[in-house]
This record gives C-alpha cells, structure tokens and sequence, in this order.
C-alpha cells in the first residue's frame, strides 16, 4: 500500500510538472526576435549583394504561452497577448498565417516598385484580382470563399482595382443572386450566393478584401523572405533593391537595421512591436536602427494618452537596453536615403582624417 501510495504522488508531482511547463495557455508570448541579413535575401538579376555592410530587416517572436513561459512576461521586453489581440476576428492561426503572407508579398511588390521608381527605372503594375482577408458570417460565400482566395470576376465582370469592384457590387440589391468566379492555389473556381447587407447599408458579398497586385522588372527581382510574414520590412527591402539596382554600396561598411511599411509615394508606416525590433537589432551588432517618425492624430493621443510614436518608442527602448545603437527618424524613403548618403560622406571623411593629420605634423629635415 506504501509503495502505491508513493507512485500516485511520483505520477501527481509529475503531471503538475507537465502542466506547469508544457500546457498550452489561449495566451501568446511576445518577445524580441531576429535581425535577418538582407544580403541573402534578395536578389537583383539573379545576383545578390556581396559588397561590405549590411543592412537587416527585425522581427518579433511568437510562442504559445504555458504557465511556467507566462511568468517570464514580467521582464523587460516581454508581453502577454491575447488570441484576440494576435489573431483579431481571425478563427485561427493557419489563417493568420495565409493573411501575414499576403502582407509580406504585399509589402515586397510595393518595395520593388519603391525602388524602381528611386531609382528612376521602369516596371509594370498588374491588378489580380480581389484579395480575400475574411469571410463575414452572414456572408452566403461563407462555406465556399475563405481567407486567401483571389476574386478574379463577378458575373462575368472583372475589374482594375477593388474600389470598382466594390461599386459594381454595392449598384446591387441586397438579396440579389451573383456568380463569382476566383482563383484557389492556381485553380479557377466559380460559386454562387446572395449579396448581404453590409454595416454601410450598401450590398456586398460579405467578404473583407484588398487589392491583389504582382510587379514585372527588368531586371528581375526575388526576395526570399522564408516564413517571416507582415508588411514591416517593407523599408528595409526598398533600400536594399535600391542598392542592388543602382550598384552603390548605400550603408558602406555599416551594420543598419530598421523596421516600418512601405507605400507606393514612399511614405515610411506605423509597425507593432517596435521596442522588441530594437532589442533584436542590438542583439545582432547594429550600428543603426531606422524607426518611422509617424505622427499620432489628436483624436488617437485623445484616446490612447500613453501610445506613444514608434520612434519615441524606439528611443526609450534604446535607452532602456544602454545601446550605442543610434536610432534615426525616417517619414519617407528619401529621409533614410539622404541620411545613407551623410553616413557615407562621414565615412570617407574620417578615414582620410589621419592621413591629414600627418602632413600637419611633419617638418622639413634639417640640413
């Protein structure tokens, strides 16, 4: 009876172990990530860079919380989410999953096409198609349009950019009957279903949409991006297309990380998670860490009074991990240019520096 009671409480202790270390909690851990080398990721006419310097783009890691991992969210850098804070009104993950995908491909079409135009050199837009982000319940699409579909037509319509595609639909009549045709991992689809009333009034499908655009180059470009997903390295990858096109050595010899999205005009975007970017920055030997200089709207600062600007954020995290790390405030494209271009004038002046130094030291040999 001794020896049983023993192995109950062995098999007890046991399972609270596995509980406390390896059950998985609705909660995520947010903490810093990686400083990914942009040097092997792009490639300009089948070439990448193999000058000196670097530049990175910075990441935030992800990990399903546990009891034991949750207590760790009380050091620095290291947060406590939600399912609904990470994944929205998104179901689940692989979802979350196919959308961040979608903002990577995104954020690299508008990063090449950044480029091209800094560079002064021509592509080509294409508009695809309607880019599914979410299926509405009521939607009568809801059993067969999911997250990642393109729609390619309506009714035989197809369209060039999603703002006529809205029209078309919403001249409709709530409850009237419509034919879609979309594209599903190659495959063309048709389905069928009534329009719904959406929160505007107006008819609609009942889908969450965006427009879906691919870019042609010459010369070609590809970015091997791996699993990182979202649209906050949409900067880093302009300027590391720019450097490949032109053939200029931009950072010089320098270590430079940075963060934020990218728009067609070049405008620098608000990113999530930007004191964690600079950790991870720091943590792989950056010299420099471009921050957007966004500005927050008075209503916004009215309802979130401690948000703060992602490059005042930026500073304080810098601050907090006593990093030489200097941080630079960048509103557009040409901001991170035109600082590049100081850097490097800089960089070239120092180094001739000594060499003036000893003339100003040397006198003529006595006779």
């Amino acid at each position: 009876m001794k020896k049983l009671s023993k192995w109950i409480k062995a098999l007890l202790i046991l399972g609270v172990l596995y509980l406390f270390f390896f059950l998985p909690l609705p909660l995520y851990l947010e903490v810093p990530g990686r400083a990914f080398e942009l040097n092997d990721m792009v490639e300009v006419d089948d070439e990448y860079f193999t000058d000196s310097g670097e530049f990175y783009i910075t990441t935030v890691g992800i990990q399903q919380a546990t009891p034991f991992t949750a207590l760790s969210s009380v050091l620095p850098f290291r947060d406590l989410v939600t399912e609904k804070d990470l994944f929205g009104d998104i179901d689940n993950y692989e979802e979350y999953d196919v959308i961040q995908q979608y903002y990577m491909d995104s954020s690299i079409n508008t990063a090449i096409q950044v480029a091209f135009e800094a560079a002064d050199k021509d592509y080509e837009l294409h508009y695809n198609g309607v880019y599914v982000l979410q299926v509405l319940d009521n939607s009568s699409f809801a059993g067969e349009l999911k997250v990642g579909d393109t729609v390619k037509s309506v009714d035989g319509h197809s369209f060039n950019n999603s703002h006529d595609f809205i029209e078309y639909v919403a001249d409709k009549d709530v409850g009237e009957k419509v034919d879609i045709e979309f594209e599903r991992e190659g495959q063309l689809l048709t389905a069928f279903g009534e329009l719904v009333p959406l929160d505007t009034g107006i008819a609609g499908i009942g889908i969450g949409l965006v427009d879906n655009t691919s870019i042609e180059t010459v010369p070609a470009v590809s970015i091997h991006s791996g699993e990182i997903g979202g649209p906050s390295a949409g900067l880093m990858f302009s300027l590391q297309i720019y450097s490949q096109l032109t053939g200029e050595n931009i950072h010089g010899s320098h270590k430079i990380a940075g963060t934020g999205t990218i728009s067609p005009d070049g405008s620098v975007g608000r990113i999530g998670g930007i004191a964690k970017k600079v950790v991870a920055a720091d943590e792989e030997g950056a010299e420099y860490f471009f921050a957007p200089d966004d500005e927050l709207d008075e209503d916004v600062r009215k309802l979130y009074p401690e948000l703060q600007s992602n490059y005042q954020e930026a500073l304080d995290a810098a601050e907090a991990i006593d990093t030489d790390m200097e941080i630079i405030p960048v509103k557009t494209i040409t901001d991170a240019l035109d600082f590049l271009k100081e850097l490097k004038q800089e960089t070239i002046a120092l180094s001739i520096q000594p060499s003036l130094g000893n003339i100003g030291d040397w006198v003529p040999a006595a006779d």
